[in-house]
């Protein structure tokens, strides 16, 4: 069972991708652990992405492949795993088709958690800390009890983090949809996508999850 988890930023990718792991027990190759694994063990091409990392660059799509080609071949993903972060292009979604023939592999399925942009710039921009002892809250979600007064400390010195501003968040957003476009075109061509409305309870997106994985 060899999955690929989609999903934009505050879809809940994340929190369906831990649920799948604890179910099924297959590992979770996402694309930040792949590198951290492969600079921890030094090996030829972590030691070539830790190159570009520290200078600030972007991985070329060949070492970033080539980590994927080395984790995929490992012994433990023989019975399944899901892939999260990888593919992010339409060139490492073709990359990825070559090295999966390579270890005579295949994808089963592909699950896109879908929101609403509306709904993820409301969930991603709403988001705000207290100066004064660093409190988190979200206007939606998790207000203060009192507006405009901290329940920790009292204070009422608010302020937004760059990356939480609406606007950052909508560029984001953009950035992220503009990308993944074509490869759920890709993978919708290839009968493999399956789109899952996300903007549900937990256990409901689950739910719709299991029964798709539970019918490959």
């Amino acid at each position: 069972m060899n999955l690929i988890i989609m999903g934009l930023p505050g879809a809940g990718k994340g929190t369906q991708a831990e649920r799948i792991i604890d179910a099924y027990g297959i590992p979770h190759i996402s694309t930040g652990d792949m590198f951290r694994d492969a600079m921890k063990n030094e090996t030829a091409l972590g030691l070539e992405a830790k190159s570009y990392i520290d200078k600030g660059a972007l991985v070329p799509d060949e070492v970033t492949n080539g980590i994927v080609r080395d984790r995929l071949a490992e012994s433990d993903t023989n019975s399944g795993f899901l892939l999260d972060g990888f593919p992010r292009t339409i060139e490492q979604t073709n990359a990825l088709e070559e090295i999966l023939k390579s270890l005579d592999k295949k994808i089963d399925a592909v699950i896109n958690i879908h929101v609403e942009p509306e709904v993820l710039i409301e969930r991603l921009a709403g988001r705000f800390i207290c100066r004064d002892c660093g409190a988190t809250y979200h206007k939606v979600n998790n207000a203060p009890k009192v507006e405009g007064t901290c329940d920790r400390c009292g204070g009422h010195n608010f302020y937004q983090r760059e990356d939480d501003k609406p606007e950052t968040v909508k560029n984001r957003l953009s950035v992220n949809i503009t990308g993944s476009q074509p490869i759920l075109d890709f993978y919708n061509d290839s009968n493999l996508l399956h789109t899952i409305d996300g903007n549900r309870e937990i256990s409901a997106v689950f739910g719709d999850v299991k029964s798709i994985i539970d019918g490959i």
